[in-house]
């Protein structure tokens, strides 16, 4: 296979990609950084100036291994890895994470070149970032746990922060409570460690395909990401538990996590802009490191950073836009701002027929994505990726009364602060902001676009560029 194949599905090819057909949204520091604090520092001034660019840092702390970061802060750079236009992304997502494609099996995988195990492991010559002050360590983010269902060997893949504890010893947290979170406990309960291999520095579009949680059982998340690349997702055995992992990664840690054990983990800057103290507290033990000869470090920015959330609106809008079209086919679209966490809240376009379906739309929306509490249904008239609108249409189209629906006790995320401590339940809400059916409603005022560029021209003509 061509070497320009085989690095379609790496990192190493998508920041090729980016620095020829988007030169500008690739920044590359060269000077020595201190990894404390200043690459969050820096991620987060550049979004303060509307900026996301992949940041490649070439010396933290003076280690001669770069360390990349922001690779998923763009919707731009994200809808590129598809082929498709930004408004399109999360249509384009959700049509290709439904089609699975095997796997392909190779032998010659990238990060099989330097193998480091026994005493000569130290993760802390990695170049981790130490990102929040309230971090209890610095922390691995962008580290995909790799493993198998005891029962039915079924394997999955996703994100699960890891702090660094000591050269052979990651404290884990598998918060999620869901596949890995089972797999563990599975194995757990038949006294055994549970074999996990950490995938460090992978594509985008891997990123993306192990953030979905709604799948068949017996479907492999590699099997989603081939359908997002369309094409086979290229994997390699490597040397525990029988595991298959990218053969284009930068870099794996083979380990175990294990039963029975229990230390402290975290505080941890997470996604709601909180120092996180809830953790499961569970703990990998690594054997081995296996790398490219000039392999690159991949970190998450932490916190509400786009790089750590806008993957998972994506996802989420993907994932509730499929849930909701199988019974109103008038959703038009689904926003899950990056500034409600990229999670908590979810916005839905819709072209109302009949009343009840708003309500319809909010069920259906809470019932698909354990982190959303809070549901906006808005008619298609409203721009859902302009919050001012979205707002508009709530303060001039809600009747409290009868348009805001409140469920208690429901089920919400264990990293919500504002979900009770002991059970993690939580009062979530649906809001119609929809114009009445079927009866004479205020007419909005419009600004047609024949008029906009003309006054666009206008503006031009007289200095004021846009």
């Amino acid at each position: 296979m061509p070497s320009k194949d085989r690095d379609r599905q790496t990192l190493r090819g998508f920041l090729g990609m980016v620095q020829e057909h988007y030169p500008r949204d690739f920044l590359r520091i060269a000077e020595t950084v201190d990894s404390r604090l200043v690459p969050t520092a820096i991620v987060f001034e550049l979004e303060r100036q509307g900026r996301d660019p992949v940041v490649v840092f070439d010396r933290l702390d003076g280690k001669s291994m770069p360390c990349v970061t922001n690779i998923a802060a763009s919707r731009t750079l994200l809808a590129a890895c598809l082929g498709v236009p930004p408004a399109e992304l999360p249509t384009a997502f959700r049509e290709r994470c439904q089609t699975y494609i095997p796997c392909e099996t190779v032998t010659d995988p990238a990060w099989d070149e330097v193998v480091i195990e026994g005493e000569a492991v130290d993760l802390a010559l990695l170049p981790i970032p130490y990102q929040f002050t309230v971090d209890a360590a610095p922390y691995i983010t962008a580290g995909q746990l790799t493993a198998r269902d005891p029962e039915t060997g079924v394997d999955t893949t996703g994100f699960h922060r890891l702090m660094l504890k000591g050269r052979n010893r990651l404290g884990v947290s598998l918060h999620s409570r869901r596949r890995m979170y089972e797999f563990h406990r599975r194995a757990e309960a038949r006294g055994q460690a549970l074999p996990v291999a950490i995938t460090i520095g992978i594509h985008p579009l891997h990123y993306m395909g192990s953030m979905v949680y709604a799948y068949p059982p017996n479907v492999r998340k590699f099997e989603i990401i081939g359908g997002l690349f369309g094409e086979p997702y290229r994997l390699a055995r490597c040397g525990v538990g029988d595991l298959e992992v990218p053969a284009g990664a930068e870099m794996i840690i083979e380990g175990e996590i294990l039963p029975d054990v229990r230390e402290p983990e975290g505080p941890f800057g997470e996604f709601t802009g909180y120092a996180s103290f809830r953790s499961t507290q569970n703990v990998f033990v690594a054997h081995r490191i296996r790398m490219r000869r000039d392999a690159m470090f991949h970190s998450v920015t932490s916190g509400m950073s786009k790089d750590h959330i806008l993957v998972s609106c994506i996802t989420r809008e993907g994932e509730i836009l499929n849930a909701l079209r199988r019974n109103l086919p008038n959703v038009k679209a689904v926003h899950v701002p990056h500034s409600t966490c990229g999670a908590f809240v979810a916005i839905v376009s819709m072209k109302k027929t009949a009343e009840g379906e708003p309500q319809m739309a909010i069920m259906a929306a809470l019932g698909t994505e354990l982190y959303t509490k809070y549901v906006i249904v808005v008619d298609d008239d409203v721009d859902i990726f302009d919050i001012n609108d979205v707002f508009w249409a709530i303060a001039t189209r809600v009747r409290a009364e009868k348009d805001i629906v409140l469920i208690p006790g429901v089920k919400g995320a264990i990293l919500d602060p504002s979900s009770d401590p002991t059970d993690f339940t939580l009062t979530k809400m649906g809001i119609d902001a929809t114009r009445p059916a079927g009866r004479d409603f205020a007419e909005r005022l419009v600004i047609g676009d024949e008029d906009r560029a003309r006054a666009r021209a206008i503006l031009e003509r007289a200095g004021l560029q846009a």
